[in-house]
């Protein structure tokens, strides 16, 4: 058994700030006052200790205390995904078993007709009905249920309890250490693995989170320039509007503001020369839903020595390369406390692991050093002519050239080679195809060089700002 974190918090640090957003500020005792009369609330409408309830809302304070009121209750949590369609939000539903859905008022408009919900202006203005609170959570209870993005296939419902969120935090700050004054700034949503562990941390360690609703790039550049938060986590492209930024205004990062956590897949190596030379601190990241975030992180001080590694596992965590090929390239598997014990619904009777070790399904190689080194999903491999092109590498380049903002590469079927790659970009600045042809033809093999190349207005990523390949020729 463990304490319940929002409890323990309060207990320990009552007075200190526990979250921010605008102009408003919380501490953890009222932070824990006012979600305990949120489950009391929820109580007087039916909802059970144990329920698995889904919820949905933007990354604000009332979302924050609705989640605390649904830990307090031992509630299972269903994060849906904002920017999920009807019918996808439909699927995961019915596929959860969820029992009703608890939404901030301006999303219901998102939700499929018809399903049973509670606005969260209805629970904060509803009477309150008594409720012990545990003052301990057993380690094996579940407390988030997040769906995997669908790259292969359905997605599926992830399950990851007390004792997976707690080794992860615990791993996370072994890793990168936390101090009492240390602010972590959360732009990336609160239903998404990389959103919710930082809430996590928070408890655990007692850190102030400044809150973001919305990625404002000048406002979060602000807060780096000035000091006023020291960690914050990212994706590629959220870094690249950040670095941006920063160029444009001609300045730097503060020394107060210690380390940018970059996820979500592979950051482009010309993105992690420009944070060092904008003395922003920035540690790529590997790890997944499955994982409960992290599982990998490249300390700070190998950043330029380990350019375009994830670094080694975190303290309790094993990686090891399933079947590699010559150049040492396979499939990363991982195994470690923070690994889910498996799904929901439609994949409740599949294995996460396999001889205790989870099989991500990504590809990567591990050098002689220790360091992990992530390649690609496996599932966006491009097979031309039988050589590997990994639609990772092209980006990269592109990413290199100065008109370009964002690129994303897929594979299209081809009578001659069986596949080829082509890639989408969004400029900066004007920039012919020609001239992005001519600028990969110097930096990669022919084969690699997109045999097209579509200017577009944006690119399909998912709730975290990750790109989705598969959906780029949509």
């Amino acid at each position: 058994m463990y304490p319940n974190w929002i409890l323990q918090r309060a207990y320990l640090t009552p007075l200190r700030k526990a979250l921010a957003y605008k102009k408003q500020s919380w501490t953890f005792q009222e932070l824990q006052d006012l979600s305990i009369k949120r489950a009391r609330q929820l109580v007087a409408l039916g909802i059970q200790r144990g329920d698995r309830i889904a919820i949905m809302g933007p990354s604000k304070p009332e979302l924050v205390i609705v989640m605390y009121a649904c830990m307090h209750l031992q509630c299972e949590m269903v994060m849906l995904n904002r920017r999920l369609s009807q019918d996808e939000l439909a699927y995961q539903l019915e596929d959860s078993g969820a029992v009703c859905v608890l939404i901030a008022d301006e999303d219901i408009a998102k939700l499929p007709p018809e399903t049973g919900h509670y606005l969260f202006s209805t629970i904060e203005e509803g009477v309150e009905r008594t409720v012990d609170i545990e003052k301990e959570w057993p380690l094996h209870q579940t407390t988030t249920i997040m769906y995997t993005s669908g790259t292969t296939g359905f997605p599926k419902g992830v399950r990851q309890t007390v004792g997976n969120h707690q080794a992860s935090a615990t791993a996370s700050v072994l890793n990168i250490g936390l101090q009492a004054h240390d602010v972590w700034l959360c732009a990336v949503p609160l239903f998404h693995i990389s959103g919710f562990s930082i809430l996590v941390r928070s408890l655990l360690y007692g850190n102030q989170v400044v809150l973001y609703d919305q990625f404002d790039v000048e406002a979060i550049s602000q807060h780096i320039i000035v000091g006023e938060v020291t960690h914050m986590s990212v994706v590629a492209v959220t870094l690249e509007r950040i670095l941006h930024t920063l160029e444009q205004h001609n300045t730097k990062a503060s020394p107060h503001f210690k380390l940018m956590l970059a996820g979500g897949g592979p950051v482009p190596v010309d993105y992690l020369v420009r944070a060092h030379a904008l003395n922003l601190a920035v540690a790529q990241t590997y790890g997944m839903t499955e994982t409960s975030s992290q599982t990998a992180t490249l300390a700070s001080e190998d950043a330029m020595r380990k350019i375009g590694s994830a670094g080694k596992p975190l303290f309790f965590n094993q990686i090891k390369i399933a079947q590699p090929n010559a150049k040492g390239e396979g499939e990363i598997c991982i195994r470690g406390p923070h690994v889910t014990p498996g799904y929901i619904g439609r994949f409740a009777q599949k294995d996460a692991t396999m001889d205790g070790w989870l099989h991500t399904g990504d590809i990567g190689y591990i050098d002689k050093e220790g360091y992990l080194f992530v390649i690609d999903r496996r599932a966006d491999l491009i097979i031309s002519g039988g050589e590997n092109i990994y639609p990772a590498e092209i980006e990269n380049v592109l990413l290199t050239h100065p008109a370009v903002k964002e690129a994303g590469v897929c594979g299209v079927a081809d009578e001659q080679w069986g596949q080829v790659p082509i890639a989408f970009i969004v400029l900066h600045e004007q920039a012919s195809v020609e001239q992005l042809q001519a600028f990969c033809l110097q930096k990669l093999a022919k084969y690699k060089v997109p045999k097209e190349i579509i200017i577009t207005d944006s690119l399909p990523r998912n709730g975290a700002d990750k790109l989705l390949r598969r959906k780029l020729l949509q």
